[in-house]
């Protein structure tokens, strides 16, 4: 992978050694393996009952979530020294979601964590790095294959190494993964009654670090997010938005990690498709 160091980087350094991207990148990679083989796998198809929770309405957590969460801090810390808004964390300690507005890392666990808890794919582990509530860096792991997905700002999109540049899936009707599970009955109706026409509608994976590069790799066109927290989504819309896919607010906007319970994301294999779907959502009725 041929990055040139970045400045972003190395200021977060406090204290440590400069690193180049390529050191930082191998660095994320020894953890999220050490954290999947150390905690994750060994759970895999194996969570005894009292090791899955209800957290929320329709949401689970493991103890796989609450010992990977543990381990990756303590390893992220050890790379850059910086606040981590990690997603139990902030689950507990809602004064968390307040380290969003500097210098963070931003982690999911075990995202997937439903598939997870029914011993089945897929789920991984996503990390961002952001400054000023804006992601400048992003690590997507999948657990089973292992595919490792790296985005930084202005740098490019990268899949194990190999630099990505997304294409849709090429057919007639493009290929739409749309989130319904946070949005509202009448909601709901609405979009599915304004754009089924248009699209030809797929079930979404439950696992962001899953849809993210289904939207670049040619397996779906567009996607779109009702609830966006910062974890689930702060790696995987700027890696998208570097493989020359576009993930936006629905009003065009960026998407920024410091926006608190704002809902509504729309990601694309392309710009002329998110233009698309974000004109017919627009003209639904209220």
């Amino acid at each position: 992978m041929d990055l040139r160091p970045d400045p972003r980087l190395h200021r977060h350094q406090r204290g440590l050694p400069l690193v180049t991207p390529d050191a930082l990148h191998q660095a994320i990679l020894d953890l999220v393996r050490e954290v999947s083989r150390t905690v994750i796998l060994p759970r895999y198809q194996k969570l005894a009952t009292h090791e899955v929770e209800a957290k929320a309405a329709d949401d689970v957590v493991t103890i796989a979530d609450h010992e990977s969460e543990a381990m990756l801090a303590e390893g992220l810390a050890k790379i850059a020294d910086v606040p981590i808004v990690g997603e139990e964390a902030a689950f507990a300690d809602a004064t968390v979601f307040g380290r969003l507005t500097g210098d963070c890392w931003i982690v999911d666990p075990l995202d997937g964590t439903r598939n997870f808890a029914r011993g089945q794919p897929p789920f991984g582990i996503l990390i961002a790095m952001a400054q000023g509530g804006v992601a400048h860096s992003g690590w997507i792991y999948d657990v089973l294959t292992e595919r490792f997905c790296v985005a930084h700002a202005g740098k490019g999109a990268f899949v194990n190494g190999e630099r990505v540049t997304a294409r849709t899936t090429g057919e007639e009707k493009p290929v739409a993964a749309v989130s319904l599970l946070f949005m509202d009955m009448a909601k709901r109706d609405g979009v599915l009654a304004g754009i089924g026409d248009h699209y030809r509608l797929v079930d979404v994976p439950w696992c962001a670090a899953e849809q993210y590069p289904r939207l670049a790799l040619g397996v779906n066109d567009l996607s779109l997010f009702e609830r966006t927290l910062a974890w689930d989504h702060a790696a995987g819309a700027l890696w998208l938005n570097e493989a020359g896919g576009k993930a936006a607010r629905l009003d065009g906007s960026p998407y920024r990690v410091d926006e608190g319970d704002r809902t509504g994301l729309l990601g694309a294999a392309n710009p002329a498709l998110w233009e698309q779907m974000a004109q017919r959502l627009a003209e639904l009725p209220d």
